[in-house]
């Protein structure tokens, strides 16, 4: 399945969480896929983010991974095939990762159990890495589409390096 679709889904599967345990699930899920995503750039994406997806595709989420496996019947992210549009799939990546961070937040803010509340800080904490680590691939592909419309130096009326 595409990269957008997956988060679309996850998207989806986590505003619909109605419980903490649900929230904490797909944070680990959207952890999941950025990883994935991270992992399919880092072999096959634009050359000038494979350094960047390879760190995003080792970031590390919170202690929720195994509960959510058994929960959910395994990752979501096992299902990705490819990443077909490098910026779309990581500006969606990235709304998805913002939106775990606040309903994560919720989730802490509103729990007694310490053992939660700590899992949720770390998996606030990966979410936040994840979205610096996507919000980095973005400028990068930034500068190359602005460099690749940018017209030579001679076409812009100078004369370059002599």
């Amino acid at each position: 399945m595409d990269a957008e679709r997956l988060i679309a889904t996850g998207r989806h599967a986590l505003a619909e969480s109605r419980t903490a345990l649900d929230i904490v699930v797909e944070a680990w899920q959207a952890q999941a896929l950025a990883q994935a995503i991270g992992s399919r750039l880092a072999l096959c994406g634009p050359q000038e983010l494979r350094s960047e997806a390879r760190a995003l595709g080792e970031t590390v989420g919170g202690r929720g991974g195994v509960d959510g496996a058994l929960r959910t019947g395994g990752p979501r992210a096992a299902q990705l095939t490819e990443v077909a549009d490098a910026r779309a799939a990581l500006t969606a990546l990235g709304v998805l990762l913002a939106d775990v961070g606040i309903a994560l937040v919720g989730v802490a803010c509103a729990t007694d159990e310490e053992g939660l509340y700590w899992q949720c800080i770390e998996a606030i904490d990966a979410a936040d890495e994840a979205g610096d680590r996507v919000r980095g691939m973005l400028r990068r592909l930034a500068v190359r589409e602005h460099e690749r419309d940018r017209p030579p130096d001679a076409a812009r009326g100078r004369a370059g390096p002599r």
